[in-house]
C-alpha cells in the first residue's frame, strides 16, 4: 500500500514538473492597459463611469476570431457601443449554445436591433476548409465551412484563381451565417420583430467594409429552410 501511494505520489511530481511552466512576463501589456486607461481618463474623463451604469450597445457583432479584425476598432465605435461574439470563421452553428446564447442575450436582454455578421478576407478558417482535413481537432469545427465550399461548389470554381476562390467562399460563408442567424428560433419569436440582421466582410488589404446584402438574397433563396414547429 505503501509503495503504491508513492508512486502514484512520485508520478503526479513529475507530471506537474513536466507539464507546468513558469509564468510568462506580461508585464508590458499591464503597462500598456495603465498607458490606455490614462488617456482615457484624459480625453474622457466620464467613460468608465458611464460603463459601470450599464451596458448600452445598440450591435451585436458575430465576427471571426482573427486577431486582425478587431470589431469596435474597424467601426469607429468605443467600448460598451458594440456587443461582440467571436469564434473562428464567423460560424453561426444551431448547436452552439455558446453563439445562440450570445444572441438570445442582444434581442431579448439589450434590445439590439442591429445583429452585423462580419467575416474577413484571408481568413484561416476558411483557407483551410478548401484544404485537405489534417485529422485535428479543428476539423470538426470547420466542416460547416466544408460543407458550404460543396453546396457552392460551382459558384467558388467559377473564379480562375485559387486566391478569388478562396475570396469567393468568404463571402459565401458570411452569407449562410446571415440566413442562419435570420432563421434561428430567436430571429423567429414575435419578440425579435425588427430586429435587421446584416452581412458584411472585411478586408484586411485596406481596411474598408463591404456590404454583402446582394448575395446574401441569393443565398437565402438557395438555402433549405428552416422546418417550422
Amino acid at each position: 500500500m505503501g509503495t503504491t501511494a508513492s508512486l502514484q505520489g512520485e508520478c503526479a511530481t513529475r507530471l506537474r514538473s513536466d507539464t507546468i511552466h513558469p509564468m510568462s512576463d506580461l508585464s508590458h501589456l499591464l503597462t500598456n492597459n495603465r498607458v490606455w486607461a490614462e488617456g482615457i481618463h484624459r480625453t474622457h474623463p466620464v467613460f468608465f463611469g458611464s460603463l459601470t451604469a450599464q451596458q448600452r450597445p445598440k450591435f451585436l457583432w458575430i465576427g471571426c476570431s482573427d486577431s486582425r479584425v478587431p470589431a469596435n476598432e474597424i467601426i469607429g465605435l468605443m467600448p460598451g457601443e458594440v456587443f461582440v461574439h467571436r469564434n473562428v470563421a464567423n460560424l453561426v452553428v444551431h448547436s452552439d449554445l455558446n453563439c445562440l446564447s450570445v444572441i438570445d442575450y442582444a434581442v431579448n436582454e439589450l434590445k439590439i436591433k442591429d445583429i452585423i455578421v462580419c467575416g474577413h478576407y484571408g481568413c484561416g478558417g476558411v483557407n483551410s476548409a478548401l484544404a485537405p482535413s489534417a485529422g485535428r481537432f479543428f476539423d470538426h469545427w470547420i466542416r460547416h465551412v466544408r460543407d458550404i465550399a460543396k453546396f457552392y461548389r460551382s459558384d467558388i470554381e467559377s473564379e480562375p484563381t485559387a486566391a478569388g476562390q478562396a475570396r469567393k467562399l468568404c463571402e459565401l460563408n458570411v452569407a449562410v451565417q446571415v440566413v442562419h442567424v435570420r432563421e434561428s428560433p430567436i430571429l423567429q419569436h414575435p419578440a425579435a420583430r425588427g430586429v435587421t440582421v446584416h452581412g458584411w466582410i472585411y478586408d484586411i488589404a485596406d481596411g474598408l467594409l463591404h456590404d454583402l446584402c446582394p448575395m446574401i438574397e441569393k443565398v437565402r433563396a438557395l438555402e433549405p429552410p428552416c422546418a417550422r414547429a
